[in-house]
């Protein structure tokens, strides 16, 4: 799979699904759905230098939601304990549902941080920063220089640590860290120097300004977009049903007409565009049909499982067979990895 846009595909459908949910058993098996993916990816040769474990972030988010949840919200039939005083917010009885609830919040914010770090496991910068509408071309030139600027750090530590270790260097003290600090950064300013002049070779910047006519209609197209999204949003909120929606269509589609004009006037040269093979075309379909199954009124699937809350007492979460079927449609990426021939690499 080397189409950024089939993976972006699939990670809408990812989110959008962590979104909806609150079952704490269809919650796990997409996170391990995402999991599959991510080890897959890494068998394959795909990774990327991290400053903290992601195992152990996510622990941590599971762990500041519950308890966040449990001390704020204090609803529930099953009391553990109570907070005594008259503090806004905190004091009054701590349940068990509450904590479940906050331990389930944290279960979607891990599945959709795994996800994006899947998304950068599998893409390339070039790829992520091609999805950039053109008319933002320098929004992402800023944004490929930020997005490798952790990786190049954190490689560029790693050589100083070791470089710093074969000459007997040990760390004990806060001083000790100072040979670490000051070679990172030197050689963080000789890289942002090197990156300015090579970019001002490039003749970053130097574009032509467009004036006139042709930069007063996008705006003018654009904000009328924005107004009729706004109106739209606030009809359907109103039960206009259809016509609100179609309203909301309608400044989507003025929204992107101005982006796609204002594209027009920066363009870009691409020396290899990728093309849609077959792995990605299979991946794209079987995941809007899990997005359909999910949330459409699918007969059979039992949509309505998605829904569970722990209040105002406990109870063992729903679970369908067939429902949880379908999301295994997600690890459809990583088995594509796996099975792939070698000179498709």
């Amino acid at each position: 799979m080397k189409q950024p846009w089939a993976w972006v595909g699939w990670l809408i459908v990812t989110l959008v699904i962590l979104s909806i949910t609150r079952n704490p058993l269809y919650l796990l098996l997409i996170l391990m759905c995402v999991l599959f993916v991510g080890l897959a990816l890494r068998q394959a040769g795909s990774d990327i230098p991290t400053p903290f474990s992601l195992w152990k972030m996510a622990l941590w988010i599971i762990l500041l939601a519950t308890v966040f949840n449990a001390i704020t919200s204090h609803y529930g039939e099953t009391v553990l304990f109570t907070i005594p005083g008259n503090l806004p917010l905190i004091s009054g009885p701590v349940t068990l549902e509450a904590m479940v609830y906050g331990a389930t919040n944290g279960l979607v914010l891990t599945g959709m941080l795994a996800s994006f770090t899947v998304l950068s496991l599998a893409l390339p910068v070039r790829d992520l920063v091609s999805l950039i509408p053109r008319a933002f071309f320098p929004v992402a030139v800023v944004t490929s220089i930020a997005v490798t600027y952790l990786p190049t750090t954190l490689r560029q530590f790693k050589q100083i640590r070791e470089a710093q270790a074969i000459r007997g260097h040990q760390m004990r003290t806060l001083r000790d860290w100072l040979p670490l600090w000051m070679p990172l950064l030197v050689g963080g300013l000789e890289h942002a120097m090197q990156l300015a002049e090579a970019m001002t070779a490039r003749g970053f910047a130097s574009t032509r300004q467009v004036t006139g006519v042709k930069q007063v209609y996008p705006r003018i197209i654009m904000t009328l977009g924005l107004v009729l999204l706004a109106l739209g949003w606030i009809a359907q909120l109103g039960g206009a049903g259809v016509n609100g929606l179609a309203v909301i269509l309608t400044g989507a589609f003025f929204i992107l007409g101005g982006l796609w004009y204002l594209g027009r006037q920066s363009p870009r040269t691409i020396y290899h565009r990728a093309g849609w093979s077959w792995q990605d075309w299979l991946t794209l379909v079987i995941a809007m049909g899990v997005l359909a199954i999910c949330v459409l009124p699918v007969p059979g699937y039992g949509r309505e499982a998605l829904y569970y809350t722990p209040y105002p007492s406990l109870t063992l979460p729903p679970f369908n067979p067939l429902l949880g079927m379908a999301m295994l449609g997600l690890t459809m990426p990583g088995i594509l990895i796996i099975n792939r021939k070698p000179d498709e690499n």
